[in-house]
């Protein structure tokens, strides 16, 4: 890609900063609109990265982009787990390792609303990622790959 191009069309879609977390896992269920799963399709998945406005996992089975899910990330250290709802933006195959295919997942608003994260999560998120990018945080920058809902 020649060098205007790539100004116009980056390929780093994300302006929230992407980190990783040594040891962290991804449980997920698919939500559907009839009824609701109590158990997960898949658990304890290893959590490629983290921002702001979503997540990238590894996966035994292929995940349709536009699935909605139920998301529950592991911590280690945590005392509890982190719970999320998101919408699959993409599925692609994995380029080695032990599965077979990773996903990219974007969450849904932070709000208090019913098919809203909850706001709190989003305050946990950036407390790792304080704790595991490794930089300093500049909070003046507009949040223009989350939204939270005022109220």
């Amino acid at each position: 890609m020649n060098k205007v191009l790539s100004e116009i069309y980056p390929s780093e879609k994300r302006i929230s900063l992407r980190f990783k977390i040594p040891g962290a896992t991804v449980s997920y269920r698919k939500e559907g609109w009839l009824f609701k799963r109590k158990s997960f399709n898949e658990e304890f998945l290893p959590l490629l990265d983290l921002s702001r406005g979503g997540l990238k996992f590894s996966s035994q089975k292929r995940i349709k982009p536009g699935t909605k899910l139920y998301l529950q990330l592991s911590i280690p250290g945590e005392r509890s787990p982190l719970i999320l709802l998101g919408q699959v933006r993409w599925s692609a195959r994995s380029k080695g390792g032990n599965y077979p295919y990773e996903a990219g997942v974007q969450f849904y608003v932070y709000g208090q609303k019913k098919s809203q994260n909850y706001p709190g999560n989003l305050v946990k998120i950036i407390s790792l990622e304080q704790k595991f990018s490794g930089q300093e945080l500049d909070l003046t920058v507009p949040p223009d790959e989350y939204d939270v809902e005022s109220s």
